[in-house]
């Protein structure tokens, strides 16, 4: 168990909040050198961020800059946004990603089939990109649960990224009108708690400041229990967080246009 996390204490969840962060650039019009500025704020007087979520041509870049012992992972996105892609595709992504130094590949998940009834569809992408990606690479699988929108759908897209060896779970590619939610999170969690196997939660889109971080980590808390989250069971994933987590820790006021919803 890590250590807990005091929630009476805005500096002790902001500086949570940063260990835990996927700092993300997934941006339609994302350039190498927004990507590699990305990765220059990864680490800062306070710590590093967990990872930084980047698209799949960035990755060689971002790995040449880091270099092969940096505490930040480097982690990109398969069959994003839309999830539609073919299966050969996604998993010529993932193994190009990892070949280019990726240490965690986030999977949107065939979520239209699983609406349709096809869970097979579901279990053939995840195992696919399993297979192209084994451990150590984390394999992170995004259910995109505001359009899933149906509790017992969200639950048991949970079920199938689990028993296809999932390492974590995520919400949403923070590409659509509905993204994390605390809802959604909470049926997440439920799911990873009667599994009782040793898989992480990711919450993405939409989370924008320290008090959003402290709702998920109560959750969690609620859920999964005191100590429960660490870099290695919870991200993160947004674009504007870091702003609010810095301006907590530095005790100011953020600066205008750190809100961005991804």
């Amino acid at each position: 168990m890590a250590e807990p996390i005091d929630l009476t204490s805005t500096k002790a969840v902001a500086l949570a909040a940063l260990s835990c962060l996927d700092l993300t650039e997934l941006g339609d019009t994302a350039t190498e050198a927004a990507t590699l500025s990305l990765v220059d704020r990864a680490i800062n007087e306070f710590g590093s961020v967990a990872a930084v979520c980047i698209w799949p041509r960035f990755v060689a870049a971002a790995r040449a800059q880091l270099g092969a012992k940096s505490p930040v992972r480097i982690a990109t996105v398969v069959n994003f946004p839309s999830g539609d892609l073919p299966v050969d595709e996604v998993v010529a992504e993932t193994t190009r990603a990892v070949a280019d130094g990726a240490d965690e590949i986030d999977l949107v998940i065939p979520w239209k089939a699983l609406i349709a009834g096809d869970e097979q569809a579901v279990r053939d992408m995840i195992r696919a990109v399993r297979a192209a990606a084994p451990a150590p690479t984390t394999l992170k699988t995004i259910l995109e649960t505001g359009e899933l929108k149906d509790p017992a759908l969200i639950s048991r897209a949970s079920d199938i990224a689990l028993e296809e060896q999932a390492d974590f779970i995520k919400t949403s590619t923070g590409k659509v009108a509905v993204n994390a939610t605390l809802d959604a999170a909470r049926i997440m969690l439920e799911v990873i708690q009667r599994s009782g196997k040793p898989v992480g939660f990711k919450p993405a889109g939409g989370i924008r400041t320290v008090e959003d971080a402290r709702a998920y980590f109560a959750l969690c808390k609620e859920i999964l229990g005191v100590g429960w989250v660490s870099p290695s069971t919870f991200r993160f994933g947004a674009s504007g967080l870091l702003g609010d987590i810095l301006a907590t820790l530095e005790d100011r006021t953020p600066s205008a246009g750190q809100g961005e919803a991804y």
